[in-house]
């Protein structure tokens, strides 16, 4: 690139800034032994490239620091997912090891110290990593703006198709660290609550917590995780609700994520007694507002379950049907979901040929407010859930993947065929629903606890680096 910069610089080297007279005419006769000879004019002011080549051999070097910290960013995300696994894991050896002392030598005590010392070691070694990341792409951005400030100053000075190669490859950094910023702020400072954003662009690897609280693999019907809504105070409760058929009777709320796993501190509701029946049936269920919303039994209706006053009411959703269930669990007909937006129901209709329609829930009156209907057939579903105002459809690819393979925006009331592949714990689930609080989706997989992280494509263009061709 420099051997063309340097033969442009000499084609246009008698540019002036200014209009100015490059030749010296001189009028007269040659002789023949004489020489015809001119004078050329060359402007004073050449082309700095010294300074162009600096700044090539700067883009070299953020480029190869860039690649280094993509690859670092990378390795935090799996490193944060195996250290929770390890953090679960050890939290609940030491649980049974504390209801019963007697039965551990001190050498495998020692052993179990050694293990909580090395997974210490290495949460304090990310933490230091993280920090060190951050500063150098503080440090990074520092010197692209150093970069584009001297970049202009050449623009504006002089002939901007000497600048325009080298403009370009600080486009290419400044797109590269920006995407490595974005990657970073996805994992540790994620934009809660905002719909500011595409679409889900992908989703982490499966983060298996333990064995439901009933400590019983049977127990394959169910669901888990946070309220969508919580009460002040209440921000830290998760539920769980399982049983070994699709009957929904029992609920249990903890007091934070370290209840649910130790399964203590526990407050369980009841939704039948001898002078009342409130049980509901599938594995749809969601918390929002301390309020259960779930599939009533008889009739079948959509239902709520309020657990600061424990009462229960339920509403007969207008042409929905109980023939038409997802493709991993009966009686999956009403299926409830909470996103930034609301509450939502998607269910299936003898009109709609048990295509999926998807409803809006006015929580006040608790009725629908409106409806969308779309053009995918429910029972070759395998769940949905929704994010800003977006349905999200996923179904099988093979005994490990999972795919969310359709979308429908209820803003623009369009839909799309899309590819999200995750992985899954085990091959068949029957609970997936999206947390607006923290951004996770939560699974129910054959008796797991089961989460993923959710991240997002990135809409803001605010400073985006302007490509010139």
């Amino acid at each position: 690139m420099i051997t063309t910069l340097l033969s442009f610089f000499f084609l246009s080297s008698t540019i002036a800034l200014e209009p100015v007279d490059l030749w010296t005419e001189r009028n007269g006769t040659v002789g023949p032994g004489d020489q015809c000879t001119c004078e050329a004019f060359l402007p004073g002011s050449t082309f700095p490239m010294g300074e162009l080549v600096q700044l090539e051999q700067t883009a070299a070097q953020i480029s190869h620091k860039l690649e280094l910290e993509i690859v670092k960013v990378e390795m935090f995300d799996s490193k944060l997912t195996i250290y929770m696994e390890k953090v679960a894991n050890l939290t609940v050896l030491i649980k049974i090891m504390e209801d019963d002392p007697d039965s551990y030598s001190e050498l495998y005590i020692q052993e179990v110290k050694i293990q909580i010392k090395q997974v210490e070691a290495l949460i304090l070694e990310l933490q230091a990593s993280i920090q060190t990341s951050y500063t150098v792409l503080i440090t990074i951005r520092k010197e692209i703006t150093s970069m584009i400030v001297v970049l202009t100053r050449l623009e504006t000075k002089y002939d901007k198709n000497l600048v325009l190669v080298t403009r370009r490859e600080y486009i290419k950094l400044q797109q590269k660290l920006e995407e490595c910023e974005r990657r970073h702020n996805e994992i540790f400072n994620p934009n809660i609550g905002s719909c500011n954003h595409g679409g889900i662009s992908r989703l982490s690897k499966p983060i298996i917590s333990q064995l439901n609280a009933n400590l019983n693999a049977g127990y394959t019907y169910g669901g888990w995780g946070k309220d969508s809504k919580p009460l002040p105070g209440s921000e830290n409760m998760y539920w769980y609700s399982a049983s070994t058929d699709t009957l929904v009777r029992y609920v249990s709320v903890y007091t934070d994520y370290y209840s649910l796993i130790m399964r203590q501190e526990k407050k369980t509701y009841d939704l039948y007694a001898p002078n009342r029946d409130w049980r509901g049936v599938g594995n749809n269920h969601i918390i929002r507002n301390n309020t259960l919303y779930y599939q009533f039994s008889n009739p079948f209706s959509m239902a709520k379950y309020n657990m600061t006053s424990q009462t229960a009411e339920y509403r007969v959703v207008p042409k929905a049907s109980n023939r038409f269930s997802y493709h991993y669990s009966a009686n999956q007909n009403l299926d409830f979901a909470a996103d930034e937006t609301g509450l939502w129901v998607t269910y299936a209709t003898e009109d709609s040929k048990g295509k999926l329609v998807l409803g809006k829930i006015d929580e006040a009156a608790f009725a629908l407010k409106e409806v969308w209907q779309t053009s995918v057939f429910k029972p070759s579903v395998g769940n949905t859930f929704m994010v800003c105002g977006v349905l999200y459809a996923t179904r099988s690819v093979d005994i490990h993947t999972e795919e969310i393979f359709y979308m429908y925006d209820t803003r623009t009331r369009k839909e799309n065929y899309v590819s999200i592949p995750f992985e899954k714990f085990q091959e068949n689930y029957v609970y997936l629903d999206y947390n607006p609080t923290d951004q996770k989706l939560y699974m129910y997989n054959r008796g797991y606890y089961v989460s993923y992280h959710v991240w997002f494509n990135q809409n803001n263009q605010t400073n985006k680096p302007q490509l010139l061709i």
